[in-house]
């Protein structure tokens, strides 16, 4: 981990207390982090509500695209794992009455995409 595997694309966990912090103009006041992962200079955090996904945009990545997917609207989701000329693995999500993704991520030779996986399906199936 560290960053080689963030400039290839790899998701780390992140430490939930320093994530918090960065979304408390985010997250409701009584929200939880229940896992949090750092995808280059983005981040896929899981609270106890809802998945957020922040896209630090541009070059200084001063703007930032915040996407909140509350657990209920997530109708359904694919995990697609790398194989051996594809090296990217990709997780796609869809919200109720969409057809197409509402969002996808892509990770590179990355083992946490099962983590995630797991954690997505634990949150919408529940």
């Amino acid at each position: 981990m560290g960053l080689l595997d963030g400039l290839l694309g790899n998701a780390t966990e992140v430490d939930h207390q320093e994530v918090q912090t960065q979304l408390a103009a985010v997250l409701m006041p009584d929200e939880k982090i229940d896992l949090a992962y750092k995808l280059v200079r983005d981040l896929v955090v899981f609270t106890d509500y809802r998945l957020v996904v922040v896209d630090k945009q541009g070059m200084t990545g001063k703007k930032v695209d915040y996407k909140s997917f509350p657990y209920k609207s997530i109708s359904r989701f694919s995990v697609e794992t790398a194989g051996h000329l594809d090296l990217d693995s990709e997780l796609k999500i869809w919200i109720s009455g969409a057809a197409e993704p509402a969002q996808t991520l892509q990770f590179t030779e990355d083992k946490s995409i099962t983590a995630i996986q797991q954690a997505l399906a634990i949150a919408v199936l529940k």
